[in-house]
C-alpha cells in the first residue's frame, strides 16, 4: 500500500494514470500529449510501474522501430482504517534517532 500511496502522491503521476486511463499509449505520444520530457515521463512510468499500477510492452511498429506501450493495471484502492492499520503490521521498525547533544 506504501508503494502504490507514494507513486500517487506525485501530480505528475497522477496525470499519467488519467491519461492511460482513456486507453494505452506509447511513451513518445503520451511525453506530447502531457507535454512532459521523456526522460522524466519515464521516471514516473517506473515509479508507477514498480507500483504496479501501470504495466509496459515493448511492440514492434510498422517500420520496425520498437515502441513501449503503457496502460493502467487494474487496480481498486481502499483506503480505510482497518486497512492503514494492516499495512502498519507488515512494516517494518523504523531505526530510532540517534541522541542529539548540544556542545
Amino acid at each position: 500500500m506504501l508503494k502504490v500511496l507514494a507513486a500517487l502522491s506525485n501530480p505528475h503521476r497522477l496525470r499519467v494514470v488519467a491519461a492511460l486511463a482513456a486507453g494505452r499509449n506509447y511513451v513518445s505520444q503520451l511525453a506530447r500529449d502531457l507535454a512532459m520530457s521523456r526522460p522524466l515521463l519515464h521516471m514516473h512510468l517506473k515509479r508507477l510501474e514498480a507500483a504496479g499500477l501501470v504495466v509496459g510492452h515493448l511492440e514492434l511498429g510498422d517500420e520496425g522501430k520498437a515502441m513501449k506501450f503503457y496502460e493502467v493495471a487494474p487496480f481498486d484502492l481502499h483506503l480505510t482504517p482497518a486497512a492503514v492499520a494492516e499495512a502498519v503490521r507488515t512494516m517494518t521498525a523504523a531505526p530510532a534517532a540517534e541522541e542529539r547533544t548540544d556542545q
